[in-house]
């Protein structure tokens, strides 16, 4: 016979009959200890996307009342669903005026926001985030949709309007400032932190009015 290697001498295992199953190395995890032990502790929705109807209405509040004490934890927030909706409602308000301001009104906003956060950084010892600047400014923007909602019926370039215009503004103002140095610990300072709000709450106003 012909020469033959040693290994292929070699005597094979017999066939038993069974299919190699590898181990399994991944244990499947079911959902509900993948996402936590319930449901239930997760967050709202709406709390996650950072809405919270209750601070808004503290915050409208606070504003509505300018002799209320303002609760800097909360004003400290950059919470900005209720200056969006009270910018589009300032918005349409002018527009049942015949005045459609929609891109001044959001121009004006964002210089002022940023005029702020750049003075009140240089003012506050502990400095201070964008948002939470254009929160404030944006909730103090309440008492002009009030103005421009006066307008719609009422001229107010009479002596009435001017003193009522006036009002409105040192009303936004003096809320404005009341929340930033309470927030910012910023005591003493609430006058010098009110004239620029009053300049950037002015210029709504002459859209309000002219």
């Amino acid at each position: 016979s012909g020469f033959f290697p040693p290994e292929m001498m070699q005597q094979q295992q017999p066939y038993m009959g069974q299919i190699y199953q590898p181990t399994q190395a991944y244990t499947p995890t079911s959902a509900q200890s993948f996402y936590g032990s319930n449901f239930e502790d997760e967050p709202p929705l709406l709390e996650e996307l950072g809405i919270n109807f209750d601070h808004i209405w503290q915050k409208t509040l606070t504003v509505l009342h300018p002799l209320k004490v303002a609760d800097g934890s909360i004003m400290n927030e950059t919470d900005l669903a209720g200056p969006m909706v009270f910018c589009l409602a300032f918005g349409a308000t002018l527009l049942l005026a015949g005045k459609i301001q929609f891109g001044y009104v959001y121009g004006i906003s964002a210089i002022g926001c940023l005029g702020m956060f750049c003075l009140l950084n240089l003012m506050s010892m502990t400095g201070v985030s964008f948002g939470c600047v254009a929160s404030v400014l944006g909730y103090c923007l309440l008492p002009m949709i009030l103005l421009s909602t006066f307008a719609v019926v009422f001229s107010l370039q009479g002596m009435m309007g001017i003193i009522l215009t006036a009002g409105i503004i040192g009303w936004c103002s003096f809320s404005a400032s009341k929340i930033f140095i309470s927030a910012l610990a910023m005591e003493g300072q609430q006058l010098l932190v009110a004239y620029p709000c009053a300049l950037l709450y002015g210029v709504f106003a002459l859209i309000s009015v002219f």
